[in-house]
């Protein structure tokens, strides 16, 4: 039938859906502006500090501490993720995220009601126009209406988008707390066992000047020696086991972090793990990738972006307050004495309202429009910053080790050489062609550049897992998502 013969309600509607069909989904449209960091250049280009013979261009694995081909770390890290409380948190925040959506979603369903309201009581016959009184007299109304709210101008889909980012945004806090629990769990074991190692040296250190002491006191009791040689002896071996409690201090909280990480009682680990001495080691270079697997993999910068898609969706929902809010409905039901209820007398419908609107505000509603987009431009500061600062924690993660792998070189090289000084000094003082000053400062050097090439040893393996915190690994086993917009 051509349209200018429609007459009647029917003609209403159909014009002013025809009408209402010109418009579209207002706010703009996200991509990932041009001018964000993420695009460019330099972004994706090699480290600058990964030159090194200590790294690889290799891709990185996403379960980095396998490398380290140890059993035990694997399954400590296994039960971080199975029970670590601030895993648990990010999963209720991302429950709560995808309930939101759903939340969302309802939006743009139809909403059907159900209605039934019997009573007892009398109606008004003054009002009825009548003199007598009518009877008390049981009645009912009861019906089904549907209403459905049209998007036609994309409030509730800009609504949907800005909830599904905020959403993508909570699945990428998560994947960013399992990279945080991975390094940290990791970071725990190692100090643990760095603490071991460091212990063990410091203990070692012990044992050999308390030989020294008593070889001192030997000396002196045939009088190769004196009180005061005896006496600096004996400070030099109180102060080297005056080294021991903070090294063991150290070993126990590690143990007692690493507990907690696994969802454990602080003591759980300090009978086992608690023997720990070997500092584990990676068998070759370190794997480290580029700018862009950077870019790509770190969860931080992909909340980031997906927190800037949800800020521009909400400039779209602010500036839909501009526009109508159109809603079509429909209700049918029955009304009447309750004698009557089923008879055809008793029905009732209405189509309507067929389109109802509130003018809105536009003072207000503009005031959020600039709200929304202030917010778009911080949300975009933040997504350049996250960027940058995933840059620069690389880069200084891959000097920090670089340069502490040279100083640990170095350490090991005067290590070696006063142990090689120390005991020539022990040689040549109990042979009387040495001092005993000569001899003690040699094995207070040797004691020193033996702590120090421990402490060094330690800070190069927690550097080592910085490192693998700052590149991103750990948070899953699929292929890398995209950056949505690029």
């Amino acid at each position: 039938m051509p349209l200018h013969k429609i007459t009647g309600p029917a003609a209403i509607v159909a014009f002013s859906l025809l009408a209402l069909s010109a418009c579209s989904t207002v706010g703009p449209d996200y991509r990932v502006p041009q001018q964000a960091a993420i695009n460019s250049r330099a972004a994706a280009e090699p480290f600058a500090a990964a030159g090194e013979a200590a790294f690889s261009a290799n891709p990185l694995p996403f379960q980095w501490w396998r490398l380290y081909d140890d059993p035990l770390l694997d399954e400590l890290i296994g039960k971080a993720f199975a029970a670590n409380t601030d895993l648990r948190v990010a999963s209720a925040n991302l429950a709560r995220a995808r309930s939101v959506l759903d939340e969302a979603k309802t939006a743009g369903t139809p909403a059907v009601g159900v209605s039934a309201a019997p009573a007892y009581g009398r109606a008004s016959a003054a009002a009825k126009g009548l003199s007598n009184p009518l009877p008390d007299a049981w009645s009912f109304d009861g019906g089904v209406g549907v209403s459905y709210q049209l998007d036609l101008f994309g409030k509730i889909s800009r609504g949907i988008e800005a909830a599904g980012a905020d959403t993508e945004a909570a699945q990428a806090a998560y994947d960013l707390t399992r990279i945080i629990v991975a390094a940290d769990t990791a970071r725990a074991y190692v100090e643990a066992c760095s603490s071991g190692n460091q212990l063990r040296v410091a203990e070692r250190s012990v044992l050999l000047q308390r030989q020294f002491l008593q070889s001192t006191e030997q000396m002196t009791r045939v009088g190769r020696g004196t009180a005061l040689d005896l006496s600096r002896a004996r400070s030099q071996y109180e102060q080297r086991r005056a080294a021991l409690p903070p090294l063991q201090a150290q070993r126990l909280n590690a143990l007692y972090r690493l507990a907690v990480l696994t969802g454990q009682a602080p003591g759980a680990f300090v009978g086992t793990l608690g023997q720990c001495e070997k500092t584990p080691q990676l068998a070759g270079p370190i794997p480290v990738g580029d700018g862009a697997a950077l870019l790509r993999r770190r969860p931080d910068i992909r909340q980031a972006e997906r927190l800037l898609a949800t800020a521009t969706a909400r400039i779209g929902v602010a500036t839909a307050d501009l526009y109508p809010s159109i809603n079509l409905g429909l209700s049918a039901g029955s009304t009447g004495l309750l004698s009557q209820l089923g008879d055809a007398n008793a029905f009732r419908w209405s189509l309507g309202p067929l389109i109802s609107w509130t003018l809105p505000d536009t003072g207000s509603a503009r005031s959020r429009i600039a709200q929304s987009e202030a917010g778009s431009a911080a949300a975009l500061a933040r997504f350049d910053a996250a960027v940058l600062n995933a840059l620069r924690e690389t880069e200084n993660a891959l000097t920090a080790y670089a340069r502490e792998l040279d100083r640990n070189a170095l350490l090991k090289a005067a290590r070696d050489q006063s142990e090689v000084a120390s005991g020539q000094a022990n040689r040549l003082y109990r042979y009387g062609r040495a001092d005993f000053l000569t001899t003690l400062d040699a094995d207070r050097t040797l004691a020193a550049d033996e702590s120090a090439l421990a402490a060094s040893s330690a800070k190069l393996a927690s550097d080592r897992i910085a490192l693998f915190l700052a590149l991103g690994g750990g948070w899953s086993a699929e292929p890398m998502p995209a950056i949505k917009g690029t």
